[in-house]
């Protein structure tokens, strides 16, 4: 990648790092790169999370894009595959997000889709890049009428909602459904969608105030929701992250299912129906063993990319597969949308369980879920990508490879951004895991550090 872009757009702490000036030059090179060979004005789409920093950098984005001739159409605080979705249904030339994710609210950040609803290329993020950085220049400003100009729409969260809505072929009416909105994206429209599917929901942490958003609550701080099921004696809970492209559920007894047992759940039924393309789920390198084990007992094929959602989406559009994600709960529905997207996958599990009649836990019961041990070695930012090159922790991986027996299965990879080694161990007995995950992780640390 560049030196602006990471893998998930243009990050960084709103103000000092992601500053206004930076998000007028993203929107003007992200507009320019993105139509100039379009003959009419281009229309682009900006939604944004509930950070405070939105509005800020929503504004200098708008100039931006209105400086190289843009209708700019805001959407206000929507979802990011909102935005996905509606940059298709408008036809507009691309969208938008202003959002840092699950990140804490100083966080925000600038990513585009193009017309079509995808995340752009690599190649398409330097050619912007190289604009934003000087490298090259844009020449012809547009003046008098062909500046660009901002347009309202109001429409956004029902046309979303609307579409959620009807990727599901059933209601969900008798259902108590608790979630977690992480005082973000979701507020509105997970609450909105359930309830016009007749579920009886109830929500927490939906209530934004510009600086609340992830914390303590959401897909990566479950603890607010697992006791809020139980203690109203909801029937499953769902919780999303802060621009809600990612959902985990909280069963009726409290307990964690994860985005691999949200796939396993839903990739199982969809063969049962013969909707499953190809009879595969793709996964990452990340996700749990248990997936595999269940996948093989299910008679689904589950090839693994290397960790991130582009990957995954990658290998579904090459081999034409329509669905994947990360245990981190992003999960991809192509027969629906371009992206992660929280509402939707919510949506396709809660369907599952109403027209199986299961409980939350007897679904997710598809996959046992091997105890999990991740340890970070830090080493020389030079020697990260080399630990296999070392006869040493080579033979030292496969000897406990060849331990587990495929009952455990050992992972290293170097960090995309700092100088450490990870190394991931599964299996069955978690102390036991754990002393290994140490050991390795001490080897590789004093060998490479």
């Amino acid at each position: 990648m560049g030196k602006l872009f990471g893998t998930d757009g243009v990050r960084g702490v709103a103000n000092t790092e992601l500053t206004a000036e930076l998000a007028f030059k993203t929107g003007q090179a992200g507009a320019y790169v993105l139509t100039k060979h379009t003959s009419r004005r281009p229309r682009i789409l900006i939604g944004k999370d509930t950070r405070k920093s939105g509005d800020m950098l929503e504004a200098a984005l708008t100039a931006g894009l209105c400086s190289v001739g843009a209708k700019v159409i805001p959407l206000g605080i929507i979802p990011t595959p909102a935005v996905a979705y509606l940059t298709r249904k408008y036809n507009a030339d691309a969208g938008v997000v202003i959002s840092a994710s699950h990140n804490p609210c100083e966080y925000n950040g600038i990513k585009f889709f193009n017309g079509d609803g995808y995340k752009l290329s690599d190649g398409l993020e330097n050619e912007i890049e190289s604009y934003i950085l000087g490298e090259k220049q844009i020449e012809d400003l547009p003046t008098h009428g062909k500046v660009g100009y901002v347009s309202a729409n109001h429409n956004a969260i029902e046309d979303y909602v609307s579409f959620a809505i009807s990727t599901v072929d059933c209601r969900l009416d008798g259902m108590k459904i608790a979630i977690d909105c992480a005082n973000g994206a979701a507020y509105q429209t997970a609450f909105k969608a359930l309830n016009k599917l007749g579920a009886n929901v109830e929500a927490i942490h939906n209530t934004p105030d510009g600086i609340n958003i992830n914390y303590k609550c959401g897909s990566t701080h479950l603890e607010s929701l697992q006791a809020y099921v139980t203690s109203i004696g909801a029937d499953v809970g769902i919780a999303f992250d802060g621009d809600a492209d990612r959902m985990l559920a909280v069963d009726e007894h409290g307990n964690v299912i994860d985005g691999d047992q949200v796939m396993a759940v839903c990739a199982n039924y969809m063969r049962k129906e013969g909707t499953l393309k190809q009879n595969t789920l793709v996964a990452t390198v990340m996700s749990n063993l248990g997936l595999f084990i269940a996948g093989e007992k299910m008679g689904i094929n589950i090839p693994r990319t290397k960790v991130g959602d582009r990957y995954v989406l990658e290998e579904m559009l090459a081999k034409g597969y329509n669905i994947g994600g990360e245990q981190s709960g992003h999960i991809i529905f192509l027969d629906f949308n371009t992206t992660g997207d929280g509402l939707v996958s919510a949506l396709q599990f809660l369907s599952v369980l109403k027209k199986t009649g299961m409980s939350a836990s007897e679904a997710a019961s598809i996959v046992s879920v091997m105890p999990q041990v991740l340890k970070n070695a830090v080493v020389k930012l030079e020697n990260k990508d080399r630990y296999m090159e070392n006869e040493k922790i080579a033979a030292a991986c496969k000897e406990l490879e060849d331990e587990f027996a495929g009952e455990g299965r050992v992972l290293i990879r170097p960090s995309g951004t700092e100088p450490l080694v990870r190394v991931m161990i599964e299996g069955k007995d978690i102390d036991y895991i754990t002393k290994k995950a140490t050991e390795l992780a001490d080897m590789i640390e004093e060998i490479l550090g």
